[in-house]
């Protein structure tokens, strides 16, 4: 009624409004019957604008939820529980139907719906027969009933999908599952991304979910929606009487919706929380993403690859797009300010259409279902995923937006594929100065359409933010992730740490901190802070990126300055999400593993290891030694791997240096250069253990008791220094920098330094050559390798 009557006052060009227009909301929850619906008429002007806002100290909250009543004990045992310790009330109706959701809040934290694996526990596919559109999945537990409405969640390499069961056929320890329509038909004929099978790493894990025989953990609930009630198991510490149960209802709290040629314009939301929104398409029609959420409409694999911009695409997709709690299309000189958006079963806020000009700051996105933001369209429903968009007319297209000082976190948090801030195709959009953390996926996805051609897209920028604890669930994930061609956009400055530990992941091992992704071309991509170079450039386009300086040895007060800004800082800083609980990677460790044998097949050796993701990978040779040296996990697998691929080659793993100089840790007043080259060389201990006991001895005391070797290596340049110890034989890797060579900087390690000539004439007499080497010949140098 506020916004009738302010209106109206437009419409009359009332004086009262010549300097604008402030609804104030009041403390409290606001439940919504229906969205709040904002058109062109309601517009502002820059001298006028509308100002919809808190009360100076309150909390108003526009709430598309339910609140349920009436609880009481179970008097009957479910599942093998005692009576009452589960609890029962009444389902809500409208219209005499019952009210459907797939949510539901106890005391502002989020309820389990009823599932079949405990706790975070998920279990893995038999297989997939996509001829007949049907999975076997393993079926021990008999307690686990068919009902109408149990749902199979499935992980499909970077997304996940939500199947309406349509029958379960048990076979003694397995079962068949039968899916029902649209969601069966597309499921089985989309080729990306698809279930897998995989020896190495386990097949796609799942759960069931949505049946009242598997209502048996703390936590979950369950709609019976036959018998029009709601049950809850309750956790520790809630009680019957002290309890206040939400769920969704309506999908959309706040419509802004103008015209192509009549945009709302100057309005600003400020200090207002949204929440409780529901998203029921899953329930309806099943839910299976191409990518960010965005859901299949149709897809297939094409006989004949080759579309006329991309000769090798071998699929075709179209794609819906989820709905948001706020979404806005066809409007400019918006601001988000201060707000909340929280208790969300798909996406937060969406500038979805025709949207520029308007800022999002200053906000908490926290405990969403999906996306936090969602900006830009991701193809339109009539419009093949894979095409450049081009429209005729480019007010369609979102631009000029600003996003900063932001907080993202426990988002992404039913569909697993989702993202904190997904960008389709934008132009001049800036997103900067937002912090992320503890989400399923990546932090920041920008762009769409798996293309080099240029299309609107151009002139975006992701500067300053802070990503941390993400890759929850997901991997072929990155901090910041980049698709298409984008001509002047940029990535800088951000500071990108801490990945969770997948345990379901396809691909352990495919986890980046910066990724630019097919077709990504003409950015520039620098002074990023990030553990390690851990980073993926997937097909990208002809024209290329630009690339400096992205490592740990940046700038400190890059850290410092990343992420939200004041005053916003001190507000959102204590509502950071992270899972404490929850698994972390360990950083790739430098490692060099040597084959050694005849007849090497260079390229099936480096075919072998790709999927290990080594940072920095580098191939040496020297007759029929063959030196991979890089930064990896889990060195053993890889060892196994290429026993299993090549058996007729001995292989030996060099793991934890004995003696690891950088140049970082021991040079005054030191930067390391962003690229490297090493020099890789070998030798052999003497068989004298008595020695090699004081070799090693000596080494772990040089820094202390030879301080003039170190010093030595920082004149020099060295940028790192290693030696690696298997056996006998030993590894040294001297790293310098790009450009340079050993013979140039290696004599400075000893000008005006003679006791550098002392610790060199102390090592000989502990060091001999390896089989083949020439007399008197104690290091061999490997040569790098290209092939």
């Amino acid at each position: 009624m506020a916004l009738r009557k302010a209106r109206n006052m437009r419409r009359l060009n009332d004086p009262l409004i010549k300097d604008g227009i402030r609804i104030i909301l009041m403390d409290g929850t606001y439940f919504l019957n229906e969205p709040v619906f904002i058109r062109s008429e309601d517009s502002g002007t820059e001298e006028s604008p509308t100002i919809i806002e808190a009360q100076y100290g309150a909390k108003p909250i526009l709430s598309g939820g339910l609140e349920i009543n009436g609880w009481k004990k179970s008097e009957v045992s479910i599942n093998g529980l005692k009576p009452g310790e589960v609890w029962v009330a009444d389902a809500p109706k409208k219209a005499g139907d019952l009210i459907n959701y797939r949510q539901l809040w106890v005391n502002g934290k989020k309820a389990v719906r009823a599932k079949s694996t405990s706790g975070t526990k998920m279990e893995r596919i038999l297989s997939w027969d996509k001829a007949s559109e049907t999975c076997w999945i393993p079926y021990k537990d008999k307690s686990i009933k068919f009902e109408p409405g149990v749902e199979m969640f499935i992980i499909q390499w970077w997304a996940i999908a939500n199947l309406r069961v349509k029958d379960i056929e048990v076979h003694q320890d397995s079962a068949k599952v039968y899916f029902e329509q649209p969601e069966s038909r597309i499921q089985s004929e989309h080729p990306w991304p698809a279930p897998w099978i995989s020896k190495n790493n386990g097949n796609s894990a799942f759960y069931l979910n949505n049946g009242m025989s598997m209502l048996n953990e703390p936590g979950e609930w369950y709609l019976d929606k036959q018998n029009a009630k709601i049950y809850y198991y309750p956790r520790e510490g809630e009680t019957i009487d002290a309890v206040k149960v939400t769920v969704p209802v309506l999908e959309n709290l706040v419509e802004v919706k103008g015209t192509v040629d009549f945009p709302v314009h100057h309005i600003s939301f400020k200090g207002i929380s949204f929440e409780y929104s529901n998203w029921l398409r899953p329930s309806q029609q099943g839910h299976v993403p191409l990518q960010a959420g965005m859901y299949l409409l149709d897809a297939y694999k094409l006989e004949t690859p080759g579309t006329p911009n991309q000769t090798t695409l071998e699929n075709q997709a179209w794609v819906g797009r989820p709905r948001a709690a706020v979404e806005v299309n066809y409007a400019n000189n918006l601001q988000f300010e201060a707000c909340a958006f929280k208790h969300l079963s798909s996406t937060g806020l969406d500038l979805n259409k025709g949207t520029n000009h308007n800022t999002v700051k200053g906000n908490l996105f926290k405990d969403i279902g999906g996306s936090a933001i969602n900006v830009g369209v991701f193809s339109e429903e009539g419009f093949e995923a894979h095409l450049p968009y081009n429209p005729k007319d480019e007010r369609v297209v979102c631009s000029d937006e600003v996003i900063t000082d932001n907080l993202i976190t426990n988002v992404t948090n039913e569909d697993w594929g989702t993202i904190g801030i997904a960008a389709g195709f934008v132009k001049n959009i800036t997103i900067a100065h937002n912090e992320i953390s503890d989400i399923s996926y990546s932090g920041i996805s920008l762009g769409w359409g798996w293309n080099a051609t240029e299309s609107v897209m151009r002139n975006n920028k992701i500067i300053a933010n802070k990503i941390h604890h993400y890759a929850k669930h997901l991997h072929d994930v990155s901090g910041v992730y980049t698709l298409s061609a984008q001509p002047d956009s940029r990535i800088e400055e951000n500071y990108i740490d801490k990945v969770y530990h997948s345990p379901y992941a396809h691909d352990p091992f495919l986890w980046l901190y910066l990724y630019t992704d097919e077709g990504s071309s003409y950015f520039t991509i620098k002074n990023n802070w990030i553990p390690t170079e851990k980073i993926l450039k997937n097909n990208n386009g002809p024209a290329g990126n630009i690339w400096e300086n992205n490592n740990p040895y940046v700038s400190e007060t890059i850290k410092k300055k990343a992420g939200i800004r004041d005053p916003y800082k001190n507000v959102l800083k204590d509502e950071v999400v992270i899972d404490e609980l929850w698994g972390m990677q360990k950083l790739p460790e430098p490692v060099a593993i040597e084959l050694i044998g005849s007849d090497f097949d260079i390229s099936k050796i480096r075919s072998t290891i790709k999927g290990f993701r080594i940072v920095g990978q580098q191939v040496y040779q020297w007759k029929n030694h063959l030196v991979i040296y890089g930064k990896l996990n889990q060195p053993e697998r890889v060892k196994r791997k290429l026993s299993l691929a090549f058996p007729s080659l001995k292989i030996k793993i060099y793991e934890n240096p004995i003696y690891d100089f950088k140049k970082i840790e021991r040079c005054e007043e030191s930067k390391p250069e962003s690229e490297w080259e090493h020099i890789v060389l070998t030798a052999n201990l003497v068989k004298d253990e008595k020695l090699q006991q004081e070799y090693l001895d000596y080494h772990k005391t040089q820094f202390e008791e030879w301080p003039e070797v170190a010093q030595g290596f920082c004149n020099a340049d060295f940028q790192q220094l290693q030696v690696f110890k298997n056996g006998r034989q030993l590894m040294l890797i001297i790293s310098i920098p790009k450009g340079e060579s050993l013979d140039k900087l290696n004599p400075k390690t000893t000008e005006n330094n003679p006791r550098v000539y002392d610790w060199n004439a102390l090592m000989k007499k502990y060091q001999t050559g390896i089989k083949g080497a020439k007399k008197n010949e104690t290091w061999v140098f490997l040569k790098k390798t290209n092939e």
